[in-house]
Parts: structure tokens; C-alpha cells; sequence
């Protein structure tokens, strides 16, 4: 167990959390600035004190990375966020954690040398999703939460960049990066930092026989917190180089002391071994005391899902901590000279760097001389500042005079010079690497300002729709509905209703699982590229698993993009259409204006469908009647009696009687369908290349009912059925 590959990893969520955090044994810290961080709501760090932090860090051996880890809107990203990095870049910067695929591509082409590590919110299940980034040029990748020490083990083996995972802190009820439950319900989006936790609210649960569970304060969707303290030693021999602290929104005391207990029992750990390794019981009570909510759990590290994760409550529990920052100093060695009629000289050494300060005029004394203690006095006001004095030698003369502010003016000027010396190695200018690298490019490469082509059709063009479907009933009829352009099916469906469909002139299209957590099973591949022979033109692509193991294949050109793999900005668009894609979706939490402001050519567009609210790898059914390993719908019932359907996965790849313990999860859907059935026109006027209506929970009826008045009102007929839809985020937006 090499010690120096070994990350202790901690929260900052203002100034003194930073300090807090250096001074209880991190080797890193992770911090937000102003803009496009995930906790919008911490103090966060404004651009003073973000400099000053990369510096202290720096000086002290350690790293600072940035949370640029939200999603951005073309606006932000093309007038913001570069100028708002560039002071950062300069001062050496480490990393800055990225969650959006544009922001991702701009930084890796405006800041060559800053390290980008993918966020835990581009829901990284699997290596091929590492495989892929680290192909981009990410130099880490933050796992998933929900992932078992058996997966982070093989996806260590099977790609070579850093892996970093949270091992203290709070847990996401759904896979980060995949919820928008807060967003859709109270515009609040966790993917913009501004999540209102939902998920810590009390619902009541309904299965399909009515019978409910829980009353009251019952919060089914509430997780513990996690503390793998005791597990360490297995975490690290997974392969994770990076062992995270949740919490930017934590008090700095907190941050001090989770972090200084992790520090303890890592310096335990690489001393004594992993044979000898084990936590006290009053030091697992001390973290339980600094925070928790219904206790604690080791997470998905060595177990699925279940209710031993639960906390069925939002009670907080916190004990009495008091904060006692440590002060970091380096030990610095000088000399100082005091020779009557020379200047004063002072040398200093530290980490191997040296400076020198040469000020004033040393005099001989006319009457009281200044003594080495006094001199020395002096020289030990050190204040502030990250150095202490390991040695200084002081060589003057008896009689000698030299005023107090001249040596506070050495000493100074000195400790700066060595500090400056010292932060060199981490400054980067990258005015001169623009230069450089726009010199280098030839005229093809730069790209032009984009003006969008989001011309409408003429109106003798109807716009294609497409329908995706996840029920049995419904597959059948659509695959013979007139008006559908295309069909999104999975597995199970597509080997029922393939050549139905494309017998009836439709795309057919193979609907991917929304998380991929393991290979797919076995004859699943050598079936698919049966259908691509008969017919079959792609697939619905939800994750980067998915996709990097399709392109790898050859058959990126086959890849829809589903809304799960956001586009948020041209940036991003771009990306995607480098690689090779077909066609990508409009993502679900931008609104119309935002809508006219983005590239729209080439995407397809939901304007119907239960949005999905949360993706989660817990079982709302197992954690309240238990698991019957059956595909079921369940509702969850808020305080204000509105019902969201609950989707059991069973079996994601949906083949067969195939199921993976830990490969199965819920879908949350929303309590209304969302449609733009009224907004045709306006939708039409975005220059989208297709629509889509998104079919998951209805039935036949209702399916057939839908589609007939969609189609008429995307293909310019008349609308038979009034409808209770929502219109999700097209009015109103994101925050």
C-alpha cells in the first residue's frame, strides 16, 4: 500500500472550512467559488480569498481543486466562464471538477494544462464511462456513489486515471446527476447546485394491491449518512486513489473533525498495515456525534440496496464540537548579517528554494547598541504568515544600530521573495499559451461564432415524431400507428415487435438500459447485430457506458442521445457531434427562450411523457414490503396527496429472467404528464429535427389516444381530447 498514492480528500465550504481543513490533515480541499458550483447555497469562496487559498495550499504542500460541476447555459459559458477561471488557471489551480461536457471541451482547449476530473454527477457507473473520459483527457474520474467495492476494483484494473470516492458525508437518494426531482417540482435544480432535497420529505408508499406504508414523518426516500472509516483498507485496495469528505455545507468544525479522524486512522493504516487496522468504538462514536441523520451505513461498498441504508426520517443529529484550527507553518532556516555600514542581509531556505533581502544601512550604535535577543525578537514575529523559524543564525557586531522597522522591512520583503520562489512552480500564464496554441492551429481548426440554423419548417414539412415506449401493451400499437416516423423499444419489446415495426416502414430503435452497471448478458450482443442486419437503424442511448461501448464498436453514428447525456450549450452539442452521434434530446430543464438561444438543428425534443423525477439504485418496495424480484409500479404520496408512480427495474437489460443484485433500480415518475400539445407551433419554430413522446406507465387506450392527437397536432390535424398535462420547464426554466 503505497501511502504517497493515497488522496485524504476534504470539503471547504468558506475561508476558515478551508483552514479547518489544511489543518486537520487533508491533502486536498475542494471549495467553490462564486459561479457553477454545486452548493450554491454555501458561503462558497469569492476570488480573494480562491487565490489565496491556491497559494496556502500550494506553500503547504498540498492541492486546491474548483467545483465547476453544474450544467451551464450557452450565456454562461461563452461570456463567463472562461474569465471567471483565468485568475485561478494563473495562480496553479489543480483541478477543476466538471460535471458538464461542454464545459469539459471548452476548458480542455482554453486551459491545456489544468486537470479536469469528471464529477461525480456524470453518474461514471462502469469503465467504459472511465475508459471514455479518460480519452477526452480527464485525469480522474468521482465514482459513483452507489458502486461496490467489486466494481471500482475492475474499473481500477481496466483503466489507468485516478479514481475518487466519497467515503464520509451525506447520500444522494438518486444517482448524481440523474435527479430532477427538485427541479421539476419546485424549480430548484440539483444539477445547477440548488437542489431542495426532496428526497428528506415524508411520503407515503402505495403498492399495486393499495396497501400503504408509512404515516406521518415516514421519509422512505431519506438515506443515512455514510462513514467507512472501518473500511479504509478495503476502499483503497479497490483502487481508489482519493477518498472524499462530503460536506462543503457542514460547519468548519465539522469539516476538523471528520477530517482529523480520517487522517488519524489513514496514518494508522499505512503504519501498521491493514492486518492490524482497527476503529475504536470512541472513535466511531465521536463521528456519529459530529453529524448524523438516523445513524451511519458503509454505503453501497459492500451491499446493493436495502434498509439498512434507510434513515426513514430528516431528524438531525449533531453533538457539541468546539473548532480548534491548527495553524500550518513551513520551517524556514536564515541568516541574518548586521555589518556596521552594509545593508541588512537576510537569506532564507525553505523546500529547497532560497531568497535574500538586502535593506537600509546597518550604523554603528552612538549610544544604547541593539542586542541579539532584541534582533531576535524581532525576527520571530512571524505573524500570519506560513513560515516558522526552524533555525536562524544572527551575526552582528557589538556596537551595532539598526532600526526596528528596517528589519521588519527584511523580513518581510524576504518571506515574500521565498514565497513568490516557492508558488513559482504552480504559475501558469495563459495569455502566452493562447498565443501559442492559436499560432499552432490552422484555420480549420478555429472555430467560427455559431449562428444558429433554427429555421422552422416549411409547412408542407410535417416534423418526424418518434415515440419511445417501456409498456408491452402500448408496443404493439405503435409499431402499426400511422404518423410515427421512428420507435424506441427495449430488449424484451424490440424482440417482440421488430419486424411488426419495420414492416410498417418505422425506425426501429434499441432502447438502452438509464444505468448500465455490468456487461450485457450473454447472447445479448450477438442479437443485436442480428436486428442491425434485418433493419434495426440504432439506439437510445442513456449513459456513457452505453455509449463508449457502442463506439468502440463502430456505431457511434447509431447513438441517440437520450436527455440523460445533457446538452445543456453549443459547447456541448458540439462535443457530441465530433463524436460521430446521430442526433441528441433537448434537455428537459431549459426553457423556451433559453431553447432559442441553443443549436437545435440535429436534436430531438419531448413533448410528451412522465419525466423521470428521480434514478435511484434503492427499491422503494424492497425497503418497505421487501423484494419479489417482479417488474412492479408502486406511488409514492406527498403531503399535498399527489401521486408519483414508482417503476421497479428488475432487470435492466430486460432479457430474459436476468437479473443482477446489483445492477437493478426505481424510476421515479412525475405525478402529471408533461405535454406541449398546445405549443406545437412554438415547438416547431425551435428548428428541431424531431419530436418525441415518451410512453412509459400508460396503457393502450390511453396510448393510442395520445398519439393520435399529437400527430395531428405536430402534422396539422385537429386535437380530439382535452388533457391535464404540465409544462415542465418550458415556461418557467431552471434556476
Amino acid at each position: 500500500m503505497n501511502q504517497n498514492n493515497i488522496e485524504l480528500l476534504a470539503p471547504a465550504g468558506s475561508y476558515e472550512g478551508f483552514e479547518a481543513a489544511l489543518g486537520a490533515g487533508a491533502d486536498a480541499v475542494y471549495v467553490g467559488g462564486t459561479m457553477f458550483g454545486a452548493r450554491a447555497y454555501a458561503q462558497n469562496f469569492n476570488e480573494e480569498e480562491l487565490l489565496r487559498a491556491i497559494d496556502v495550499a500550494h506553500i503547504h504542500g498540498r492541492k486546491l481543486y474548483l467545483t465547476v460541476n453544474t450544467l451551464l447555459k450557452n450565456k454562461e459559458l461563452n461570456e463567463h466562464l472562461v474569465s471567471y477561471l483565468e485568475p485561478y488557471y494563473n495562480a496553479g489551480l489543480d483541478a477543476v471538477i466538471v460535471q458538464d461536457m461542454g464545459v469539459f471541451s471548452l476548458l480542455k482547449r482554453e486551459f491545456p494544462k489544468l486537470h479536469l476530473h469528471a464529477s461525480t454527477q456524470m453518474t461514471v457507473t462502469g469503465p467504459e464511462g472511465m475508459k471514455f473520459l479518460a480519452e477526452q483527457g480527464a485525469t480522474r474520474v468521482v465514482a459513483a456513489r452507489e458502486l461496490s467495492l467489486q466494481e471500482l476494483s475492475r474499473m481500477h484494473e481496466a483503466c489507468p486515471i485516478e479514481i475518487e470516492a466519497f467515503v464520509h458525508g451525506a447520500l444522494c437518494y438518486s444517482y448524481s446527476g440523474q435527479c430532477l426531482m427538485s427541479s421539476l417540482l419546485g424549480g430548484r435544480s440539483g444539477n445547477r447546485g440548488r437542489c431542495a432535497q426532496p428526497c428528506r420529505l415524508p411520503y407515503q408508499v402505495k403498492n399495486f394491491r393499495a396497501k400503504e406504508y408509512g404515516k406521518g414523518e415516514f421519509c422512505p426516500l431519506s438515506l443515512k449518512d455514510i462513514c467507512t472509516i472501518e473500511i479504509l483498507p478495503e476502499i483503497i485496495e479497490a483502487g481508489v486513489t482519493s477518498l472524499k469528505i462530503e460536506g462543503r455545507m457542514k460547519q468548519p468544525a465539522y469539516t476538523a473533525g471528520v477530517t482529523g479522524m480520517y487522517r488519524k486512522y489513514l496514518d494508522f493504516l499505512f503504519e501498521k498495515g491493514p492486518a492490524n487496522y482497527h476503529v475504536t468504538e470512541k472513535d466511531k462514536k465521536y463521528l456519529l456525534d459530529l453529524f448524523n441523520r438516523g445513524g451511519s451505513c458503509t454505503g453501497y461498498y459492500q451491499m446493493g440496496n436495502g434498509p439498512q441504508m434507510m434513515a426513514f426520517t430528516n431528524e438531525k443529529k449533531t453533538g457539541e464540537v468546539f473548532l480548534e484550527t491548527k495553524q500550518l507553518k513551513e520551517k524556514i532556516t536564515g541568516e541574518l548579517h548586521l555589518v556596521p555600514g552594509s545593508p541588512v542581509l537576510l537569506h532564507v531556505s525553505c523546500q529547497g528554494e532560497d531568497a535574500y533581502e538586502c535593506v537600509g544601512e546597518v550604523q554603528y550604535a552612538k549610544s544604547q547598541p541593539v542586542t541579539e535577543e532584541r534582533v531576535r525578537q524581532q525576527m520571530d514575529k512571524l505573524g500570519n504568515t506560513s513560515f516558522i523559524w526552524e533555525k536562524l543564525e544572527i551575526y552582528m557586531e557589538d556596537s551595532v544600530f539598526v532600526p526596528m522597522k528596517t528589519l521588519n522591512e527584511a523580513r518581510h520583503q524576504a518571506l515574500e521573495n521565498l514565497k513568490e520562489k516557492l508558488l513559482r512552480k504552480y504559475r501558469r500564464n495563459v495569455g502566452d499559451e493562447r498565443v501559442k496554441r492559436i499560432a499552432e492551429e490552422t484555420p480549420a481548426k478555429i472555430r467560427d461564432v455559431v449562428i444558429h440554423d433554427n429555421v422552422p419548417r416549411n409547412k408542407e414539412e410535417y416534423i418526424p415524431v418518434y415515440v419511445s415506449c417501456e409498456n408491452e401493451d402500448a408496443s404493439e400499437v405503435l409499431c402499426q400507428k400511422t404518423g410515427i416516423q421512428g420507435i424506441y423499444l427495449p430488449y424484451a419489446l424490440m424482440e417482440k415487435h421488430l419486424q411488426t415495426g419495420l414492416d410498417n416502414g418505422k425506425e426501429m430503435y434499441l432502447s438502452l438500459p438509464h444505468i448500465t452497471r455490468e456487461n450485457p448478458p450473454e447472447g445479448y450482443m450477438e442479437q443485436v447485430k442480428k436486428w442491425l442486419e434485418a433493419g434495426l437503424s440504432g439506439f437510445l442511448v442513456r449513459n456513457l457506458e452505453s455509449y463508449s461501448a457502442l463506439a468502440q464498436m463502430g456505431l457511434a453514428d447509431k447513438c441517440v442521445l437520450d436527455h440523460s447525456l445533457y446538452t445543456w450549450n453549443d459547447e456541448a452539442i458540439r462535443f457530441w457531434k465530433d463524436q460521430g452521434i446521430l442526433r441528441n434530446t433537448v434537455p428537459l430543464e431549459l426553457n423556451e427562450k433559453e431553447l432559442r438561444h441553443r443549436e437545435n438543428a440535429g436534436s430531438e425534443m419531448i413533448v410528451y411523457g412522465r419525466l423521470p423525477l428521480m434514478h435511484s439504485a434503492q427499491c422503494v418496495r424492497k425497503n418497505t414490503s421487501g423484494c419479489n424480484g417482479q417488474e412492479e409500479r408502486l406511488v409514492l404520496k406527498d403531503r399535498y396527496d399527489k401521486e408519483f408512480p414508482v417503476v421497479c427495474y428488475c432487470r435492466p437489460w430486460k432479457m430474459g429472467n436476468t437479473k443482477a443484485a446489483d445492477s437493478c433500480y426505481n424510476i421515479i415518475y412525475n405525478s402529471l404528464p408533461y405535454g406541449l400539445l398546445k405549443e406545437a407551433g412554438r415547438v416547431e419554430e425551435l428548428g428541431v429535427s424531431s419530436v418525441r413522446l415518451a410512453f412509459t406507465i400508460e396503457s393502450r387506450e390511453e396510448t393510442e389516444r395520445i398519439v393520435e392527437d399529437f400527430v395531428a397536432a405536430y402534422h396539422g390535424g385537429r386535437v380530439s381530447h382535452e388533457y391535464e398535462f404540465t409544462k415542465g420547464h418550458f415556461k418557467r426554466g431552471a434556476e
